[in-house]
C-alpha cells in the first residue's frame, strides 16, 4: 500500500514539474514567469521530501527547509524590486 502512494506522489510530482515547466515558458508576464518558478521550487521541495522518505535518510528534511526559505525569500525580494520599478 505504501508503495502504490509514493507511486501516485511521484506521478502527481512529475506532472506538476511538467505544467509548471510550460507555464514558465507560455506566461507572458513576467510575474506569470515568477509564479512559475515559485511552484517549480515548492514541487522541487516536495521532491526533495519524499526522497528522504524513501531514502529513509531524514537529514534532506533539514535542506528542504533551508531551501523553502531561501526561496521564499528570493520571491520577496524579486516583489520588492518589481514594486519599486513601476
Amino acid at each position: 500500500m505504501a508503495d502504490t502512494i509514493l507511486t501516485i506522489a511521484g506521478v502527481l510530482i512529475f506532472f506538476s514539474i511538467v505544467f509548471g515547466v510550460l507555464r514558465l515558458i507560455i506566461g507572458r508576464t513576467v510575474i506569470d514567469r515568477i509564479v512559475a518558478i515559485d511552484t517549480l521550487t515548492v514541487v522541487s521541495i516536495s521532491l526533495i521530501a519524499l526522497y528522504a522518505h524513501i531514502s529513509g535518510r531524514f537529514v534532506y528534511l533539514d535542506v528542504a527547509l533551508v531551501y523553502g526559505l531561501l526561496s521564499f525569500l528570493a520571491v520577496l525580494a524579486i516583489a520588492r524590486f518589481l514594486e519599486k520599478g513601476r
